[in-house]
């Protein structure tokens, strides 16, 4: 059982084993406290995604490392620590003028961005109320589509027990490049990679041909 409370300050803090302060108030081993401020943080820390904090007024509250070099790469050139990406500020920019026409819904944006050949970006916003602000702020996820591609192709690759080199070809195609492109990237022929992908689709097939016989 985790137990919040309020210290002089106003800080939260969550109890964790090792602190005497809260031995009559649980019936676990020691707690010790720890703020909830820097628990939250690890937690946005911790995501895949890019998360940032924005305020309506378009300034840079709080972002995680991986959002922070995604805005570097967004960047053209060196800027403040509190602006954030033009490609970021629109889609805020459209949730707030939504917003201002639909007042009593709760609205979600979603856009895919691709501002270099090789990035692609999926942009979440919403609102994040907080009680204990009377200004609310804008949470923006940020999810990169090709690391999302790749890590699904890592996975079918051991999923259908895939070849290193039917690994590449997969790792290209479900980046969606065309057979040329693919070939061109492995130095092989079109009928090559055809012939690896029909091999690819083969296992697939296989595979999940075994697992609905296992479920019957």
């Amino acid at each position: 059982m985790m137990i919040f409370s309020n210290d002089e300050n106003n800080l939260n803090y969550i109890a964790i084993p090792g602190d005497k302060q809260h031995q009559n108030t649980t019936n676990h081993d020691n707690l010790q406290p720890v703020a909830k401020v820097d628990l939250l943080q690890a937690i946005i820390e911790s995501f895949v995604d890019g998360v940032l904090i924005v305020s309506p007024q378009g300034k840079l509250i709080h972002a995680n490392e991986y959002a922070r070099a995604i805005c570097r790469q967004l960047m053209t050139k060196a800027t403040a620590n509190d602006v954030i990406p033009e490609e970021v500020w629109q889609i805020c920019q459209s949730l707030i003028e939504s917003s201002e026409l639909f007042t009593t819904e709760k609205i979600i944006l979603e856009s895919e961005i691709q501002p270099k050949p090789t990035m692609k970006l999926r942009l979440r916003v919403r609102w994040l109320e907080l009680s204990a602000n009377p200004e609310n702020f804008l949470l923006v996820t940020v999810e990169d589509c090709n690391q999302y591609s790749k890590s699904i192709a890592i996975a079918d690759a051991k999923k259908y027990n895939l070849t290193d080199r039917e690994i590449e070809v997969w790792l290209l195609r479900r980046a969606n490049l065309s057979y040329k492109e693919i070939a061109n990237k492995l130095y092989i022929t079109i009928n090559t990679v055809k012939k690896h992908l029909q091999n690819i689709y083969a296992k697939q097939q296989d595979i999940n041909n075994m697992n609905e016989y296992n479920f019957v």
